[in-house]
């Protein structure tokens, strides 16, 4: 990258502006609630209207449809403070508005984008189905069949670790319409909440972002309208790659937040608690830990901005995106252990936010592709460009 590629990492104004008023919001609105929603492992029902109402989960939704019309570059600085007080809301508020809505915002006819400003208010939820129970990262071999009939598509097979599975009113599925195709046989389809054949499963038990509901998703003889295939019959795979870009950087962007609110506990932690007689801050093993927080964090947060920059700015960023999730999620981690250990005995107690901090880390590695899945695609990038 050089010359107009390269990004200046100046923020407007109104994005400061944006991102300041936002922080206050969450502070008030979303994380009194955070600590109950993990603990009761309750869906964020009214967080989720609240941001709705604010306008957050339309700030990069074209106007026409409800939203702001404001760069992805000015949404992830909101989000990042959102991530910070609550992962839980910030995941499934991304699941319906980002991973359902993103596809329908790209692909969808005019028809089907009547969906967008619902999910925009949050008079809906949606989600998105890829994964499988013998399948994540290798979304070519998923096995959800998608038979035409006439007028209709039949689906038969069945999702796994769906986040607003059990609750989502609207379900971008993804499913092979023609197995003997490869990964060109893979289509896209909208499936609504109570259409016949369709159920969600329970909600499965998770190590964290337990405010956040994941199930299994059934389809048995599920028959919806033509009418209802996104795209182009055979493109679900390539619609999937190009809306896993702006995801990879919102689960940066999730980490990001995770890992400043790691800083923030253990800052504060150490220069209040004390040790041999003097604050715990003062000894090298405690701030050097914090120091290296804090490097890591502002390396993720630019790396983070430059790759949502390139992609407002149309430029190619799929590799920068990879880079972004791999290093964000994978430092989230070490961060979130090292503010265990600055806390000590203390850290290992549901009564410190640094425990659910702990908990909520770990999906930042696994969700919108895995750190190997990440490597490969950057090491794919770089070795067939030579």
């Amino acid at each position: 990258m050089r010359g107009e590629d390269m990004y200046d990492f100046g923020l407007s104004p109104e994005q400061e502006e944006i991102q300041s008023s936002f922080r206050d919001f969450c502070e008030k609105k979303i994380a009194p609630h955070a600590e109950r929603l993990d603990r009761e492992a309750a869906f964020c029902t009214d967080q989720i209207r609240d941001l709705g109402e604010y306008g957050y989960l339309g700030m990069s939704i074209p106007k026409e449809f409800g939203g702001s019309g404001l760069s992805y570059l000015t949404f992830i600085l909101a989000g990042e403070e959102l991530a910070r007080v609550c992962a839980a809301t910030f995941l499934s508020s991304g699941a319906s508005v980002g991973l359902a809505g993103t596809p329908i915002m790209f692909y969808g006819t005019e028809e089907q984008k009547r969906f967008l400003p619902a999910l925009v208010s949050a008079e809906k939820i949606g989600a998105m189905a890829i994964t499988e129970p013998h399948c994540g990262s290798d979304v070519r071999s998923l096995k959800t069949r998608a038979d035409k009939k006439g007028d209709s598509y039949v689906l038969n097979g069945t999702k796994m670790f769906i986040t607003n599975g059990p609750i989502a009113d609207l379900v971008v599925v993804y499913a092979k319409t023609d197995p003997r195709a490869g990964y060109q046989g893979i289509s896209c389809f909208l499936v609504e909440k109570g259409t016949k054949g369709f159920a969600a499963g329970k909600p499965l038990e998770k190590l964290g972002c337990r405010g956040s509901p994941t199930s299994e998703l059934i389809f048995e003889d599920c028959t919806i309208p033509a009418a209802n295939l996104l795209g182009s019959e055979g493109g679900g795979f390539i619609q999937a790659m190009q809306c896993l870009t702006p995801a990879r950087i919102g689960m940066a962007m999730y980490s990001l937040g995770i890992s400043q609110a790691c800083l923030d506990e253990s800052t504060r932690y150490a220069t209040e608690r004390e040790a041999f007689g003097k604050s715990i801050a003062s000894y090298q093993e405690i701030h050097f830990k914090i120091a290296e927080m804090k490097v890591a964090v502002e390396a993720a947060r630019w790396v983070i901005r430059e790759a949502a920059w390139r992609y407002d700015q149309q430029l190619p960023c799929n590799t920068l995106a990879s880079v972004a999730k791999l290093y964000a999620t994978e430092t989230c981690t070490r961060i979130a252990s090292d503010a265990i250990q600055i806390h000590g005995g203390y850290g290992y107690m549901k009564e410190y936010k640094v425990e659910r901090l702990y908990r909520d880390a770990k999906l930042g590695e696994i969700g919108e592709g895995t750190s190997e899945v990440q490597r490969m695609i950057i090491a794919r990038d770089l070795l067939t460009s030579f």
